[in-house]
């Protein structure tokens, strides 16, 4: 019980909500994925121009939904570049925005699983037939792109029907970050961006899943500007497109446009 209470510490306190230190900071709206990175460029972005900005992070789908609620987002950085497209054509979005980056999915497991992390997933499969599996984590399909690249691969190795009873899913990859790294299930499958931030990664080990595994779920990922977006926010939508936002991007995971998976 030690352990796991140090584990499920240690996740609650990497995934605490984003928070301004200024009241008229403008507001945010970016999946789950990118809470390290996007929070390692708003303090970068803070340090160079003196402005800050309040990030919200959350599924794609509900993120996209608040918006469209009326919620007074001025940049949106989805996980799946379709909710960006939607909005984009039902106006609430400027434009089609830009494809900042593309995502990958890993295996996790905690230290101390039953479950061992290979790159093939072959003791996934093992750990499913023998009943080593007895929860496993993914963020809710219905709501995140990543739990919908997570069914694709396990659809893939035709696991999806003998493991969804044992499926726990997380509303937004965070929460199935903290259900796959904590020691409450056996691991899970989730972002690589979340897995290689040291608060985590000291937590268990995971191996980088084929992006072709999931090629009908490719983890296209795109921002774009709101219609009430003003000058900071601007200013910051120019930053993470410019070359220290691209660099951190890659630092945590991420591939750029453009460029060949790793």
């Amino acid at each position: 019980m030690p352990l796991f209470r140090a584990l499920l510490v240690a996740c609650l306190v990497a995934f605490a909500p984003s928070v301004s230190r200024a009241a008229d900071a403008p507001a945010i709206a970016a999946a789950a994925t990118l809470k390290f990175a996007l929070s390692e460029m708003a303090d970068t972005f803070t340090r160079a121009t003196g402005k800050e900005v309040k990030i919200s992070f959350g599924s794609s789908g509900n993120l996209k939904h608040q918006i469209e609620q009326g919620a007074p987002f001025e940049l949106f950085l989805s996980a799946d570049e379709d909710y960006v497209f939607q909005l984009a054509a039902s106006g609430h979005a400027e434009d089609q925005g830009a494809l900042y980056a593309v995502g990958r999915v890993v295996l996790f497991a905690p230290h101390g699983s039953a479950l061992a992390v290979d790159a093939q997933l072959s003791d996934l499969r093992a750990a499913v037939t023998d009943g080593r599996i007895k929860r496993f984590a993914i963020a809710n399909p219905e709501h995140a792109p990543y739990g919908r690249a997570a069914r694709a691969v396990l659809q893939h190795l035709g696991l999806w029907a003998p493991i969804q009873a044992r499926l726990v899913m997380g509303e937004n990859v965070a929460q199935a970050m903290q259900f796959a790294a904590s020691g409450s299930s056996q691991g899970g499958i989730v972002p690589l961006s979340l897995s290689t931030a040291p608060e985590v990664a000291k937590l268990g080990n995971f191996a980088l899943i084929p992006a072709e595994w999931h090629a009908d779920e490719p983890l296209r990922q795109r921002m774009a500007l709101t219609r009430n977006a003003g000058p900071t926010t601007r200013a910051f939508y120019d930053f993470l497109q410019g070359p220290e936002g691209r660099a951190i991007f890659v630092r945590h995971g991420f591939t750029l446009p453009g460029e060949p998976a790793r």
